[in-house]
């Protein structure tokens, strides 16, 4: 059995049935002699994220993705990160208690946005994307360590990790990876493949090793916009945006006979 008195942190979105499933855990949790701290607790020993995948994102963005193991129950949508569903408490609790879970470990990504007068350093655990304001066609000089690669044109381009393969990616016919795989992806948005542009129209792997280099072309200033998970990031005069793996690694809980292509099954096909 673990040991008592640990401290959980509950985090949830602001949706009915997610507050009422955040009570109901509480009060299991506290009847288990665990601590349920009521501000975030940096020094927790779980974070448990009541939503769907969207604020499972944005639990670990707001909260500068903590070296804390972290599992999501799933009151939304989709739900690919969380592993349990909300009649389960009892026995996500007792397998909690028993130590019957593993711990996977997940790289963000780490990308270096370069203006003219600074870098700014933002990170992804789905995708990165570099896209054209406005829904204006982007032209960028993209680059595979010092390989050049092609003058992209089209909609933009889409970074993502196996963790975000489903995701976003996938919405865009990128290839469906196995976490296990250590790699990155490079999928384009809307593509043009004309006798003017040539852009690749399907999505590449690459090492996780490999870093990627994007130079814009603007056809007028301020045209390229950067999206992290679902979050827009507006800077002045982009001249280079680096990708890379971060060594950074997120823990996260599952149960022992998880599997991801079930997972996979369950929701796509």
């Amino acid at each position: 059995m673990q040991r008592i008195n640990q401290i959980i942190n509950i985090v949830s979105n602001d949706k009915p049935v997610s507050k009422e499933t955040a009570r109901i855990l509480r009060h299991k949790l506290i009847k288990n002699d665990f601590i349920v701290s009521e501000k975030f607790e940096p020094n927790a020993n779980l974070i448990i994220c009541i939503g769907g995948d969207g604020s499972f994102l944005r639990t670990l963005h707001k909260y500068n993705f903590p070296d804390i193991p972290v599992i999501g129950i799933n009151t939304g949508h989709l739900g690919f990160f969380q592993d349990i569903a909300p009649h389960e408490l009892d026995e996500f609790i007792f397998r909690y208690k028993k130590g019957d879970y593993v711990i996977d470990h997940i790289h963000p990504l780490e990308g270096l946005i370069c203006t003219r007068n600074s870098c700014i350093e933002v990170l992804g655990i789905n995708e990165i994307v570099i896209k054209g304001l406005k829904s204006t066609t982007i032209h960028l000089n993209l680059f595979l360590d010092q390989s050049f690669l092609e003058k992209f044109s089209g909609d933009g381009l889409l970074i993502s990790t196996p963790t975000g393969s489903t995701a976003y990616n996938y919405s865009l016919r990128g290839s469906i990876v196995d976490p296990r795989l250590n790699l990155l992806q490079i999928t384009p948005i809307a593509p043009i493949n004309t006798v003017a542009y040539r852009s690749f129209t399907s999505s590449i792997i690459v090492p996780n090793y490999s870093t990627i280099k994007i130079h814009p072309e603007y056809t007028y200033e301020n045209s390229v916009l950067i999206v992290t998970d679902g979050t827009e990031y507006k800077y002045n005069g982009i001249v280079e945006v680096l990708v890379k793996l971060s060594e950074l690694k997120i823990k996260l809980l599952r149960f022992k006979e998880y599997s991801f292509w079930n997972k996979v099954k369950e929701k796509f096909l």
